[in-house]
């Protein structure tokens, strides 16, 4: 358990710590679905094999969090689990965030919110490639112009010319 814990730890884009206490089976289990369809999971593990994994991570500054009932959101993309996290706070207030760690930058509830409002990976992606496309559609937007700009001009000619 402690080497699997280590393992999450070391290899997470982000790790969010939040208290569950009062969460039902059914709300748990909503999140963990939530969690995974963002490419993240959830982990309930003892504090003590918790902190006892966390010894010589990078992000070993969130021990003081782990304290009560405890559940660990992670993710490698270093933003889906605190987007996932924050969103299912806002809608069930059971779930308080203490606070996690995005590699060896300690995060408060505030840090999370803050990265959570960042774009994921695939927007990212997403606006690149937009930005790489445009230029290209420009481009044949351009050419493909004046020889609609020509065609125009020549039916109006051929209209002002049957008119006539």
């Amino acid at each position: 358990m402690v080497e699997e814990l280590g393992q999450i730890f070391e290899s997470s884009g982000v790790v969010v710590v939040a208290h569950y206490e009062g969460l039902t089976v059914a709300e748990m289990q909503d999140l963990r679905a939530r969690m995974r369809d963002a490419g993240g999971s959830v982990r309930v593990a003892k504090n003590r094999l918790a902190k006892i994994a966390l010894d010589g991570k990078p992000c070993e500054n969130i021990a003081d969090f782990l304290t009560g009932m405890t559940v660990l959101s992670y993710s490698e993309d270093p933003v889906a689990a605190a987007k996932v996290v924050v969103q299912y706070a806002k809608d069930n207030d059971k779930l308080v965030i203490l606070g996690g760690a995005m590699g060896e930058t300690a995060l408060d509830p505030a840090g999370v919110k803050a990265v959570s409002e960042m774009p994921s990976r695939e927007e990212l992606i997403a606006s690149i490639v937009g930005c790489i496309g445009a230029p290209a559609s420009n481009i044949a937007g351009a050419i493909g112009a004046p020889a609609s700009n020509i065609a125009s001009i020549l039916s109006t000619i051929e209209e002002k010319a049957e008119a006539a």
